[in-house]
């Protein structure tokens, strides 16, 4: 194992400028990360499954039940009113928490999963919102800033399936030379 770091992280926004160097064990710990936040979210989605937990998920006591504080409680609460809704709720929530932890876990389409899980712990974090300011450290936001590291730090490149997804030749081209934006899904 390697104990030189050869690679700089640096990033400039708003004329403030970051810059360090990773450990050699930061790799390691990457990819750790996108496993563990990947079973996590993977077992959350399984758990709502009726052949599961024994009892299909439903969201609606959630979203009719947010505080008022919350700036979405309006929002969930006309949610929780639509049984149409209601009912792509039920199925959206479990299905892509299960999509996400595939993801992660197999490190393809990592930025695309992390994305999704992010926004899908943001919606949380909203949705439990009390208007204390402790509330601020909650860990529905950790988890959404971690889901979002995990697509920053490119996990699916280190030890995933994205490393090999970018590569496949396409017209004689790498995939993410001939569709650069791919690189906001991989990675």
């Amino acid at each position: 194992m390697s104990t030189k770091a050869t690679n700089k992280f640096e990033s400039s926004l708003a004329g403030i400028t970051l810059e360090g160097e990773p450990h050699s064990l930061s790799a390691w710990f990457v990819v750790t990360l996108r496993l563990v936040m990947g079973g996590m979210i993977l077992f959350a989605g399984l758990d709502k499954f009726a052949f599961v937990s024994g009892e299909a998920f439903n969201a609606s006591g959630y979203l009719a039940n947010v505080d008022p504080a919350s700036p979405v409680s309006g929002l969930f609460g006309a949610m929780a009113a639509s049984p149409v809704l209601m009912e792509l709720i039920n199925v959206i929530v479990p299905v892509t928490q299960v999509l996400i932890g595939v993801a992660l876990i197999f490190g393809g389409f990592v930025r695309l999963a992390a994305l999704g899980g992010a926004m899908q712990m943001s919606m949380f974090y909203l949705g439990g919102w009390e208007g204390d300011i402790l509330a601020a450290f909650d860990s529905t936001l950790i988890y959404a800033i971690v889901f979002l590291a995990i697509g920053a730090f490119a996990a699916g490149r280190i030890l995933g399936a994205d490393k090999y997804i970018e590569q496949v030749e396409i017209g004689g081209e790498p995939l993410i030379e001939k569709y650069p934006r791919a690189r906001y899904f991989l990675g």
